[in-house]
Order: structure tokens, then sequence, then C-alpha cells
């Protein structure tokens, strides 16, 4: 899944394995060196943003297969909002949520990662079908961590796995972009939609982006992006202002209320991938695909795993951001807690970029 995620579990529960740390409270770390407590989030069931609180639970144990990562730092997605506000479906709580983190490697029983290695972890069940990166200590299967060098500062580091996965998977597995073509991105001022734009441009394409607000078009441009748009609900009639027959491909970051609009923006055989929900609506009611698929346009969708991000391609996009040629926007950097904070902030999509939360 992704940060815009159709809110839903984003993995299937783990036989034997619900909510480590949380379901088992009497049960302390039993590894040498590592305290017995570590600070999380926890979440009953759904609560507003200033109702989050850091808590105190054990320090979870990785079974076979398992790996326990000390947090340094994660990303906040729309998909933890979705969780909190109820929104969500197929979630276990209580639950510490969370679907990436950024840190180092406390223990691999099964020895698929060497303890101290930096890696990321993101989805697969992280945060909804068992406990996720917002705490000290987070406890995931092997099969959803990569492995990473760098020398990027922590708070850096954890804005990029879920972002830079969702647009990479977008952008090659939704849409298959080749260089030289055109992409619309609706939604483009959000943490995916920047990131979207800056590997459109590092591929050679010719980027439209979109946004609300007329203050935000300097900072799309600061993004490579090559036609900043003002969203007035009519981008398809900017979009052909420029070019006649429309986009090669578009990525939908908004939601089903503006997703009409940007069909009509792309081309005969082009794409359309549908990948967030911004706007919180995610469904088409009586859908009736003639009457809502222009002549020839394609439509296809984007969920996701961790899977479709290869280790060589995100220690790539890791490089690119450390040597300064891959820019990606981080709008505020909050300790852990201020977590209410930072939710209220992504609620009211106050942030342009990305939001992070700093295990300090």
């Amino acid at each position: 899944m992704n940060e815009n995620e159709l809110p839903s579990a984003d993995g299937a529960s783990t036989p034997g394995l619900a909510t480590p740390g949380l379901t088992t409270p009497d049960v302390a770390s039993a590894t040498p060196g590592v305290a017995s407590s570590m600070r999380a989030v926890v979440l009953p069931g759904p609560v507003a943003a200033a109702d989050l609180r850091v808590s105190l639970v054990p320090v979870p144990e990785p079974p076979a297969g398992w790996v326990r990562i000390k947090v340094e730092a994660f990303g906040l997605n729309r998909s933890e909002y979705h969780l909190r506000a109820g929104l969500a479906t197929g979630a276990v709580f209580p639950i510490i949520p969370g679907i990436e983190a950024t840190g180092r490697v406390d223990l691999a029983p099964g020895g698929e990662f060497a303890v101290g290695q930096q890696v990321v972890a993101m989805m697969g069940g992280m945060g909804r079908t068992y406990d996720g990166g917002y705490a000290e200590y987070t406890v995931v299967p092997a099969s959803s961590v990569i492995p990473v060098e760098t020398t990027l500062d922590w708070a850096t580091l954890g804005a990029l796995p879920e972002m830079l996965q969702t647009a990479h998977g977008s952008l090659y597995t939704g849409l298959d972009i080749q260089p030289g073509q055109s992409l619309l991105i609706r939604g483009g001022t959000s943490s995916v939609g920047a990131a979207a734009a800056v590997l459109a441009k590092e591929r050679g394409l010719t980027v439209f982006s979109t946004t609300r607000n007329p203050d935000r078009l300097e900072t799309l441009r600061s993004l490579g992006v090559d036609h900043p748009l003002v969203d007035d609900g009519n981008i398809s009639g900017q979009v052909r202002a420029v070019l006649r027959s429309g986009v090669d491909a578009a990525l939908e970051l908004v939601g089903t209320n503006t997703l009409p609009d940007t069909l009509r923006a792309t081309r005969v055989h082009g794409t359309v991938c549908f990948t967030g929900m911004l706007s919180d609506t995610w469904t088409i009611p009586d859908f009736y695909p003639i009457g809502y698929l222009p002549n020839g346009v394609r439509l296809t969708a984007y969920g996701g795993e961790s899977s479709d991000l290869p280790p060589e391609a995100f220690q790539h996009y890791v490089d690119l951001v450390a040597a300064g040629r891959l820019p990606i926007r981080i709008d505020r950097v909050f300790p852990l807690d201020e977590i209410a904070a930072a939710h209220h902030l992504m609620e009211t999509g106050g942030a342009i970029g990305k939001l992070v939360v700093r295990i300090d």
C-alpha cells in the first residue's frame, strides 16, 4: 500500500503473531543489553489527533524470519490518518501505527541482516495487522526490510522509504513511464506528488503538476515541474491548451472526485494511474465504464508493496538525494512527543512535502 492508500489493511495478518509487545504486556524483552520497555504511540481504537499519546510498552521479541529495528525516524503517511480517524477496515486494535520505519537492525534471529546494519522497512502489514513504526523499536518480517548505506541524516532518510516506493511504483509499475513522455500529477504538492515529479524529471519526462494554492506554484517549479497548474477543477482544459492531444500519462493522487477530469486530460491510448485519495474520496458510485472512461484512455491503479522497490533502485535514489541531485521536500521534523501536532498538520493538509518524526 502507499501513503494515500485505500483505508484497508495493507497486508494479511500473520498466523500466531498479532501486535507484538501489546498482546503480552507482562513479557519483557529477553535480549541482554536492551531495555525492557520502550516509548511508543498506541492506538486503542479510532481517536482524534489531539488524543495521541506516547506510552511505555514492552520491547518486542522477533520470531524467526522477523527483524527487530531500533527506529531512528519515520515518515507520516495519509493511511495512518485513515487508521486513526476510524476510516480503515481490517485493522487490529490496540495497535502501534506506522507503515514505515528507518533505523538499524537490533536483532535478526534468522541472520537475514547484520546487527547494526542500516535499513528501512515498510508495509507488509506494518501498523495495521501488527505493530508498526511509531516506536523506539519495531519488529517486522525480513521481507519488508531494505538495506541501505548512506551518510544522510536520519530525518532525511526517514522521509524516503514509503514516499519513494509509492512514487516509483506508480510511475514504473502503474504507468510504465518512458523518456520523452508527458506526465500530469494531480496533487503535486503532496509528498508523493513532489517525489513523483522529481523521479519523472530524472527519467526525462515533461511534467505537469497541480496545486489548489497559487502560492505553491513556485514550490512546484523548484521541483523541476515544467508546467505548474492551479487546480480550478478544469485541469484537462489547461493541459490541452499546452498539449492539444493530452498527456501520455497521469498520476491521480487527489481521489475519484477529480479522476474524470484527469482522464479527460489524457490522450487516446494514454494511461491514468489511480494511487491516492488526498480528498478521502476513493469509490465511484454506479460506475459505468463506457460513460465514465473517455474512448481509448486506460485506467489502472497502484497499491504496491515494498518488493516493488528493488533495493538497488532505493539505494540509487538515496545516493541521488545525498549528492543533491534528487531534491526531496521535508516540510517539518517532529519529536515523538509531538505526534499529536504532527498528525493534526497532516490531517489538515497544511504540509508541503513530507512530515517526519525523529526518535530522540
